[in-house]
Formats: C-alpha cells, structure tokens, sequence
C-alpha cells in the first residue's frame, strides 16, 4: 500500500440497491463493521434502517445512522474510479467476472486512489443488467452449484472478510510502488455516464444504426469503455470528437466538451 491503508478501507463503499428487508440493511452493517468496513450507501431501499436494522446491526448503528440515502444508482457512485457488481447468474454480454479474493484486491488497491465501489443488489432478483452496465468487473461467490442461494448479509459477509483478508496481509508486505493503472487519472463513473449520453445523442444525431438496435449497441459500447477504463483526458478527447461529428452533420460549429 502506498498510503495509510486504513484511509482505503474507509474509501470502499457498500452499496445496497433496492434492498427490500431492513432487517437485512442491519445484518450488512454488522458484516461490514466486523471488517473493518464504514460506508453503506442505499438506493430507493423499501425501508428505511429503523428498530429491526438496529437489532440486526448488533452495534454497528453508526453504519447506519450515516448510511447514504440515494433515488438511483447513478447518484450513489459518481464520484467512484471503481465499480464491482455482485452477480450469481451468467450475463448476456461477455463481463469480465472475478472471485472475492480478486475483487477484493482490486478494490483495496484502487481505493489508495480515489472512491470505489462494489454493488448489492436486491434480495430476489440481484442487479439488473443495466446496473451491471456501469461496473468496470463483476464478482461471482462460487458456491455449490446445486445450491448456490446466499443471502444479502452472508454475501456481504464473504466481500467484507476477504477485502479485510487482503488489506492485513497489505500490512505485513513492504511497501509496493503503485501500478500505472493506479495512478492514472481515470475517469469517474459520472463522467462516463456523460461520455455515454453524449455518444447515444451523437449516433442519434449522425444517423448510425437504428432505433430497433440501439440499446444493444449502446450495451456494447459501455462494455468496450468498460473494458478500456478511460482517464479524464481521454474522455475529453473522445467527447470532443463526438462533438466535431455533430457539428459537422449540423452544419453547427462543434462546442467543446467541459473540463
């Protein structure tokens, strides 16, 4: 590590999308703090943390008392470098997927950087493929194959120990230099989240493709950025050429993208 790893650990964000259960947002609080784990963001939960979430959370109410409270999920990760999405079932696009320890690793390592983040989904049905869209991996538990249910908690609870498995070890292990991924700029789930909406208004504008096709390419194109991980100034590059192709087809002289 190349900073105080106790700041990494406090950068690493839960995120619970849709939980249905309070009772379940406690239990993941109580995983969470046993490791070491601070910050708990929900998305639109059906119930807010209340008596049956403190019960759960057996001590860990402060985790609850400043949990973020968020209408959808593009607001609770934007400013994050990092997004892992927990998935049990097999996907329609080819993600790149990891076991916890690897996640893990990721995780810890990144957030020496900047803000990062792993998603969970909803007790019944797990993440949407458009929530899977906007993370860079997805993490798999790999469970028996003839039973593989795990509840919200007991999953969080495997995510929490191996990420605090890894951060121990970080401390017993000279101290590494940061890899180049690490220390590039790379862009934020927000501004990818722009460089998408300017990129469909583009395809739209320049007459590419077809309405019918659209939300699969679309699909495929976050996979590509996904898969590339693009810094701040690449992502300004590539919006100032979606923004010279509309002006362009517009006849408009093209306004360069914000900083």
């Amino acid at each position: 590590m190349t900073e105080n790893p106790d700041n990494a650990l406090a950068r690493i964000r839960f995120v619970l999308v849709e939980p249905t259960l309070s009772g379940n947002i406690g239990a993941v609080a109580r995983a969470m703090k046993t490791m070491g784990l601070s910050r708990m963001e929900l998305v639109s939960p059906r119930q807010l943390p209340d008596a049956e979430a403190l019960a759960r959370a057996c001590g860990a109410d402060d985790l609850l008392q400043h949990a973020g409270i968020h209408a959808n999920l593009p607001e609770a990760i934007a400013d994050c470098r990092l997004v892992i999405g927990t998935s049990a079932r097999r996907r329609t696009l080819d993600w790149e997927t990891l076991e916890p320890p690897e996640a893990a690793r990721r995780l810890l390592a990144e957030a020496a950087a900047g803000e990062v983040a792993l998603l969970l989904g909803r007790e019944s049905s797990g993440l949407t493929n458009a929530e899977l869209a906007r993370c860079q991996f997805l993490v798999n538990i790999p469970t028996n194959p003839d039973f593989s249910s795990l509840n919200l908690a007991a999953a969080a609870q495997v995510f929490a120990y191996e990420i605090r498995r890894c951060w121990r070890e970080d401390l017993t292990e000279p101290a590494r230099a940061p890899s180049d991924e690490i220390q590039r700029d790379l862009a934020t789930a927000q501004e990818l989240e722009g460089l998408h909406a300017h990129l469909a208004d583009t395809l739209r504008d320049i007459g590419f493709g077809d309405p019918d096709s659209s939300k699969k390419l679309l699909l495929r194109l976050r996979h590509l950025f996904n898969r590339a991980r693009p810094d701040r100034v690449e992502i300004n590059i590539l919006r100032g050429i979606l923004s010279a192709a509309q002006g362009r087809k517009s006849g408009r002289r093209p306004t360069p993208p914000a900083d």
